[in-house]
Parts: C-alpha cells; sequence; structure tokens
C-alpha cells in the first residue's frame, strides 16, 4: 500500500476529472490524502479519500471581485498570489508531509504549491492536468495580444521578486516557468486524448493522455422536443444577465427546448418573462442533460468541453477567458464547433441552427468521441500514480541498504 497525496484548487473542472482516480486508487488498496478547500468536502470524502483543508491559507479566497479578474491576465499579480498562497502553507505542508512521507504527490497544474513543495522535499511528483498540456508547440493555439506580451515583459521585475520569496525559504526555483510550466521531464496526467491533444507527439513518454473522466448519467431527464439545446456559462464566470437574456430573446417561443443554466452569480428575476420552451435553473446535472442535447452554447471550459464531446454533442463556442479561447480554436481545428461572434438574438439563433443543419459538425464530435473513448480513462491515471510509488519505494529501499 501507499501513502498518495492530491492537491488541487477549488474548481469543479479541476477536481471532478481527479474523483475517479482517486476512487480508483483506494480500491487498489491505496491511501490517498486529499489537499483541496470546503466547497469540495463533501464529494472529495465520498471517493473515501481523507480531506484536508486549504481554506485557511489560500490567499486567492480572499480577493474581491475586482481583483478576482486579475486572475489569468495579471501574470505578476497571479505570481504574487501563488507565492503568497505556497508561503502560507509552507510550515503546515511540510511538517504534515515530513510525517506522513508520502510516497507520491499529485497536484493539480495550477495548485503549484503541491508542485513547489514537491520540489523542495524531493517528494515524487505526478502534474494533474485538466486542460492542454502546453509546450513551445502546443502553446501555439493560445494567441497573445502584443499588449499582453509587453505587459508580461515589463512586470518580470516584480515576478522575480516573488520568485526570490520563494528561494528564500529553500524552494528550487529559478523562474515563474519552474512554477508553472511542465517540461518533457515532468510525469503528466492529462485529462483527454492524444487526438484531442494539440501536437500530443511532441510530448515525451512521461505523458499519458487518459482521456476525460466522465461519470456516468445517474437521472435521466426528459427530452420534450426533437431538438434539445443547452446552454451553460460554467461555474466561474458567468455573471452575464444581458447575455442569457439574448440567448432568451433568441430562442423564445421555438420548436426547440431549452435548457439554460445560470449559476448563482446572477438574480434570476432579472432575466423577464421566460417562455415555455426554456427552462432556467441554477445549477443542473449537466451530464445528464448533455447525453440528450443536441447542440451546447457554452464559455469552452476544458471540462465542460470534454462532457459534451464525449456524448458527440457539436458546440456554439463563446469563451471568456485565454485559456477557453485556446480549446475553441483546437474543437474548430477539428471541425466540431461553431465561434459565437456577435452577441445578439439574431447571430445566437443563426449560429446555433447553422449546427443543428449541418451534419459534418455531428461526424466530427463523433470522431472526437470515439477518440476519448479508447482511452484508458481512470486506470491509466492510476497505473501512472503507481508506477512513481513503486520507483519512488525502490529508492528508499536502495537509500536505507546502503546506510
Amino acid at each position: 500500500m501507499s501513502k498518495i497525496v492530491f492537491f488541487c484548487i477549488p474548481a469543479h473542472g479541476h477536481t471532478n476529472p481527479t474523483l475517479g482516480v482517486v476512487r480508483e486508487l483506494i480500491c487498489r488498496g491505496h491511501e490517498v490524502f486529499y489537499y483541496s478547500y470546503n466547497m469540495m468536502r463533501e464529494k472529495i470524502e465520498s471517493t473515501g479519500a481523507t480531506f484536508i483543508s486549504c481554506d485557511e491559507y489560500d490567499q486567492e479566497q480572499r480577493l474581491d471581485a475586482k481583483d478576482g479578474a486579475r486572475i489569468g491576465k495579471d501574470l505578476a499579480f497571479s505570481t504574487q498570489i501563488l507565492v503568497d498562497t505556497i508561503l502560507a502553507l509552507d510550515d503546515a505542508v511540510c511538517e504534515h508531509m515530513k510525517g506522513l512521507k508520502p510516497d507520491c504527490i499529485v497536484a493539480d497544474s495550477m495548485a503549484v504549491w503541491g508542485k513547489i513543495v514537491a520540489l523542495k522535499l524531493g517528494i515524487p511528483f505526478v502534474s494533474s492536468t485538466t486542460t492542454f498540456a502546453f509546450n513551445q508547440h502546443s502553446a501555439r493555439i493560445m494567441k497573445q495580444s502584443l499588449g499582453q506580451m509587453f505587459g508580461m515583459i515589463f512586470s518580470m521585475s516584480k515576478i522575480n521578486k516573488n520568485i526570490k520569496r520563494l528561494q528564500d525559504k529553500g524552494y528550487p526555483v529559478k523562474s515563474v516557468l519552474d512554477i508553472i510550466q511542465n517540461d518533457n521531464n515532468t510525469d503528466t496526467i492529462v485529462y483527454t486524448s492524444p487526438e484531442f491533444q494539440p501536437c500530443s507527439e511532441t510530448f515525451s513518454e512521461k505523458y499519458v493522455f487518459v482521456g476525460p473522466s466522465i461519470r456516468p448519467v445517474e437521472n435521466m431527464i426528459e427530452k420534450k422536443s426533437d431538438k434539445l439545446i443547452y446552454i451553460s456559462m460554467g461555474t466561474v464566470i458567468n455573471d452575464s444577465t444581458e447575455f442569457y437574456k439574448k440567448c432568451i430573446e433568441a430562442l423564445a417561443n421555438t420548436k426547440y427546448q431549452v435548457i439554460m443554466s445560470v449559476g448563482n452569480l446572477i438574480n434570476i428575476e432579472d432575466l423577464g418573462a421566460v417562455p415555455d420552451n426554456i427552462t432556467i435553473s441554477r445549477f443542473v446535472d449537466q451530464i445528464a442533460v448533455l447525453s440528450q442535447a443536441d447542440v451546447f452554447l457554452t464559455h469552452c471550459g476544458m471540462n465542460s468541453v470534454n462532457e459534451s464531446l464525449y456524448y458527440k454533442v457539436p458546440l456554439v463556442m463563446f469563451p471568456q477567458t485565454s485559456e477557453q479561447d485556446g480549446v475553441t480554436t483546437r474543437v474548430e481545428q477539428l471541425g466540431a464547433s461553431v465561434r459565437l461572434k456577435h452577441i445578439n438574438a439574431k447571430a445566437i439563433r443563426e449560429t446555433i441552427e447553422s449546427v443543428l443543419n449541418t451534419k459534418s459538425y455531428y461526424e466530427q464530435a463523433s470522431k472526437i468521441s470515439q477518440g476519448f473513448h479508447k482511452c484508458t480513462g481512470a486506470k491509466g491515471a492510476a497505473d501512472k500514480i503507481e508506477q512513481m510509488c513503486k520507483c519512488s519505494q525502490i529508492n528508499t529501499q536502495m537509500r536505507k541498504s546502503r546506510i
């Protein structure tokens, strides 16, 4: 039996793909400890893992809405938040790791504190990547404006000051890339297929593309019309009252059944009168809806896109971040989506109907789905982690034999 520690950020799209892996590891007799946030406690503990809360230490949770919007756009600010969180967790996590002596640390690619602790303490490390894996080849789908590039250059002095804070605490990092980038020597689990991953052939054998982790449909929904349109902007950047109003205007009193998931950041009453063919909820069972849907209007979060394509559902894509724009570009390349270019009722309806009426979008979504179903899934991810644990145990035995 091995001791395995997971670290993740407080996001459903990053947590959900790991849950099947955790269950698989526990079924194989391993002990799993999972560092996360109280909002994720119930679903993590349901796997049988030991939950450890990071809420007391996390700096991002203390940001106001204005600061939160800077995350992902301002590299210097993001680096400061990451370093603040790493150092806040430093004493508690390092002390726990020294006592626990885990065989492996598995950390989400954005939960960099897990990676940095593994580096500091010399613990075998596996990156859990719920987005695309990025290197110099695949990163070309993530387009940066000239202004963003200049902004990064001018922010380097602030970034380097934060890196120095880590170095002063004994962390072996030379640059921000050591924190946020995996190279070909980093053992990495990627929750997509080789076919969907851009430039998958350029990654080393240390990368395993296990496909999306999709739970089975638990509660079927009733499909009331020939065509079901699903609309969701995810669980994070979904304060989109005006956008939802345009969707209602576009699809009101049509022959389509429409299900909209709007999250908890808006007042549903502000959307006005809701036609009979449209159902609006704060949250829905997305897997159940997508198993019946004919088209998905989405923000293009990787988890949502994976789930949609797994069920052979083509997409209308309305990305909100650079990461989501990269996902959009990839699905466009593979011919399973259309990008929503104008935010008005006419454009929304015409774009949705162009997908509904074009056979090739369904054929390409089906092709991507076939690639997903061929992947090894949670079992393949657990195999990778077990390999790291065995290497760790062999190295420990060798060190003891030399004493």
